[in-house]
């Protein structure tokens, strides 16, 4: 039987597989479907459940081999599963929980795939029945595609796992619920659930927001000046790589701006700042300061690998 092993604090645990006997996921679309079929190939889980609203999204699923079986009432399918993984918007974790937590396995786990962090991790801790432990966690590896269509059995292959522990959090949990992020291929990083906010922020959903303004302003710039012209046909690889994250899902957008709004908007009024600082610039007909400013942004991103 197969072992892994677990380099948390310089200590290596061995745990046998399958990790779990039983895996729910609560929306099998891009992420939750994903990690299903790593989780199925990987033989990290006896078995996989999906839960949803969209039968031929879950039969795609299993088509897909992303998960075993699915049931549409989230409380059934929730039943006897140790682990239990949140991957429906930000914004239903609570309700979601509040159906299916009583019918987890004794000492099951709960965890997560949100971008949002911060107190949300603590509500889900309040929310689940004694026995039952919570994992915060965030795959930074989504793109603009959804549903389990988009999902692959590679997407988490040398990418970040952000893990937000709190002080409440079971030790043996955490190490566990790292040895299955792990064995997707991710690199794990563990974070205070509020600090990945700010984090995230900053790295995520500004230029999240910024890519859907843009394509709104370029929107009003056809209406206000060039009627009847298709902008959009003539973009190049700047408007593409720009925007092509305006390309993601409204509805789980909108939730995570919600739900991390103190930070954002504190964000965007840091980015309207430098806007206006380059504003000023071409007001000014100043060459060497927009030199100057495109410089320092340049040399900033190419220290991204």
């Amino acid at each position: 039987m197969t072992s892994m092993a677990s380099t948390r604090t310089g200590r290596r645990k061995t745990h046998s597989l399958p990790l779990f006997q039983q895996m729910t996921i609560a929306g099998v679309g891009l992420i939750g479907g994903s990690l299903g079929m790593i989780c199925k190939q990987q033989g990290l889980v006896k078995t996989i459940v999906g839960a949803g609203r969209r039968v031929e999204n879950l039969k795609r699923a299993v088509e897909r081999k992303a998960i075993d079986r699915y049931v549409t009432d989230l409380a059934e399918a929730a039943a006897g599963s140790d682990l239990f993984v949140l991957a429906t918007p930000v914004d239903t974790f609570e309700a979601t929980l509040r159906a299916c937590a009583p019918r987890l396995a004794p000492g099951a786990i709960v965890t997560d795939v949100g971008s949002v962090k911060g107190p949300l991790v603590e509500r889900m801790e309040a929310l689940v029945p004694a026995g039952i432990k919570v994992v915060g966690a965030h795959p930074v590896a989504g793109k603009e595609k959804t549903g389990v269509a988009a999902a692959s059995s590679d997407l988490f292959r040398n990418a970040l796992c952000i893990l937000t522990p709190t002080s409440q959090t079971d030790p043996d949990a955490l190490a566990k619920v790292r040895l299955l992020w792990e064995a997707c291929g991710a690199h794990v990083h563990e974070m205070d659930p509020m600090v990945h906010d700010r984090v995230l922020g900053a790295i995520s959903h500004l230029p999240h927001v910024l890519a859907f303004a843009l394509v709104n302003t370029i929107t009003m710039i056809r209406e206000r000046h060039l009627p009847g012209l298709d902008l959009q046909s003539f973009a190049g690889g700047g408007y593409k790589d720009s925007t092509r994250i305006a390309a993601s899902s409204p509805e789980m957008w909108r939730d995570i701006c919600l739900w991390n709004r103190n930070n954002l908007l504190s964000q965007i009024e840091l980015y309207e700042a430098r806007l206006g600082h380059i504003k000023a610039l071409l007001k000014a007909g100043d060459a060497e300061g927009l030199t100057r400013e495109f410089t320092r942004a340049k040399q900033l991103r190419e220290m991204i690998t």
